[in-house]
């Protein structure tokens, strides 16, 4: 079996290092909820992994890859402190994380922006993050 892409295989690692952290869960309401789609009648708070692009980044020989991905996260109307609290926690967990990837590298990670919204529709309120790595395939 080949080795995940450069996206997956750092969307994968992500879910494991925030998996185990038990206060990132209680900002969550007890478990952690971060989702590749909308949860189908899920109440927030809860994470979604956004945007995301991986253009080539190799040089002499090396293959690598700097990626942007966003994580955004909904809370509901009226709690936009919520959303935040778990946005900041998430930002305290990755920034600089030393992450183990399946088939790559990672050189390094940082939290590139981060902002808070509210959706005009229903008046969730919206945290997110932009984080910026940049990978090497292992061969």
């Amino acid at each position: 079996m080949s080795a995940p892409g450069p996206i997956l295989a750092l969307r994968t690692a992500i879910l494991a290092a925030l998996a185990g952290d038990a206060t990132l869960a209680d900002l969550f309401g007890g478990t952690i909820r971060i989702h590749d789609e909308p949860p189908r009648g899920a109440e927030p708070v809860y994470a979604l992994f956004g945007r995301v692009m991986a253009r080539d980044a190799s040089s002499e020989g090396v293959r690598a890859h700097a990626q942007e991905a966003d994580i955004v996260v909904w809370s509901r109307p009226g709690s936009a402190a919520a959303g935040l609290a778990v946005a900041d926690r998430i930002a305290t967990l990755l920034d600089d994380a030393d992450l183990t990837l399946s088939g790559h590298r990672l050189i390094r990670l940082r939290v590139a922006e981060s902002g808070a919204t509210r959706d005009a529709g229903s008046g969730a309120a919206r945290a997110w993050l932009r984080l910026s790595a940049l990978t090497e395939t292992v061969i």
